[in-house]
């Protein structure tokens, strides 16, 4: 009996090369789209995919969660001074065990997406290595990932370039074969996010003082959500010499400006830590660790605290290291796990 396999569409040409590949290896697939948000539905073009690809489709509605979980996690941390990736909250909480819960209802062994990564069994457990397109490389955004989930779940893209995959579409006929790549943040389709906060927290967002590091006040800024550490441009401050967001400082509505050698750091805590080839970190750990996921990896140390949570200590200072980004651990291509900035030392 062919295994079954549940593929989220998006749409676009990762997902639906996935889904063709699967196919063609023998899988039985079944096409799914979740509806996260009121402002972006994909759903029509899904479903072309879908009749194009002769598979099964289903919409699955999860707007009201991912508003509660992801949006309200999103302005939140924004309105408490940090910068949050919503991507990595949403594939940690939503994507990935929504879709494996559907896809047991309908009898699926399998769930699979468009990402670029590996997933293999090793001595027992799943782990994920970095993709064979380095440069499309997703598994920053995978490390929240647990065991229970991974043992299910495909993503046949890891295998190809990107350049492979689009080449694929246009040999199979998908109009998307040239369709640019989605937006960073799904919900804001303007790319705004202190727009889309300022309408979300409504009257909540407030102006307040530029400080430099001794207190002196020397200016105004329209809110601290508009801002991040390490940020030079769009703060309309003319202090004679180049000025960088050093700290936010929620409880009093302050935004801290500096010299840029005061964004260097080199040490953090990270909370709410996963790890993905073994359970827990028993002694400090030499890696290579990346801040966020544009960043590139850079050696580190990593030493287990209570809580779940992790120091990491670099060996180099890295520029802007900001509370509510993921910090994510590897092994040359084998991701180790990661876990949120929650302070920077």
């Amino acid at each position: 009996m062919k295994k079954k396999v549940l593929i989220g569409l998006s749409g676009g040409v990762d997902s639906s090369v996935a889904a063709y590949l699967l196919k063609k290896q023998g899988y039985d697939v079944i096409g799914i789209t979740m509806r996260l948000c009121s402002e972006i539905d994909v759903s029509q073009d899904a479903k072309k995919i879908a009749d194009k690809l002769k598979i099964p489709y289903y919409i699955l509605d999860l707007r009201n969660k991912f508003n509660r979980v992801v949006i309200d996690y999103f302005a939140n941390e924004y309105m408490n001074g940090r910068t949050p990736n919503p991507c990595a909250m949403c594939n940690k909480f939503i994507k990935f065990e929504e879709m494996l819960d559907k896809a047991k209802e309908l009898g699926a062994d399998y769930i699979a997406t468009g990402h670029y990564a590996k997933i293999q069994e090793y001595n027992g457990r799943y782990i994920i290595t970095a993709a064979e397109d380095e440069r499309k490389d997703q598994t920053y955004m995978l490390y929240g990932l647990t065991q229970n989930i991974l043992r299910h779940v495909l993503m046949p893209c890891g295998e190809y370039s990107k350049s492979e995959i689009r080449e694929i579409a246009k040999e199979i006929g998908l109009e998307v074969h040239n369709k640019k790549d989605s937006m960073e943040i799904c919900f804001i389709p303007d790319n705004d996010h202190g727009k889309y906060i300022k309408n979300f927290k409504k009257g909540k967002v407030k102006q307040g003082n530029f400080i430099d590091k001794n207190g002196k006040k020397i200016g105004k800024h329209k809110g601290i959500i508009y801002y991040t550490i390490g940020q030079r441009k769009g703060l309309g401050l003319a202090l004679g010499k180049p000025a960088y967001v050093i700290d936010i400082r929620s409880k009093t509505n302050e935004v801290v400006i500096g010299d840029e050698d005061e964004i260097f750091k080199d040490t953090l805590i990270a909370k709410d830590v996963n790890f993905i080839p073994f359970t827990k970190l028993e002694n400090s750990m030499e890696v290579e660790a990346k801040i966020r996921y544009s960043t590139s990896k850079s050696k580190a140390t990593i030493t287990i605290l209570p809580d779940k949570r992790v120091k990491v200590k670099f060996k180099d200072k890295q520029r802007a290291i900001t509370k509510g980004q993921c910090v994510v651990f590897y092994s040359q291509d084998l991701l180790i796990g990661g876990g949120i900035i929650n302070e920077v030392i």
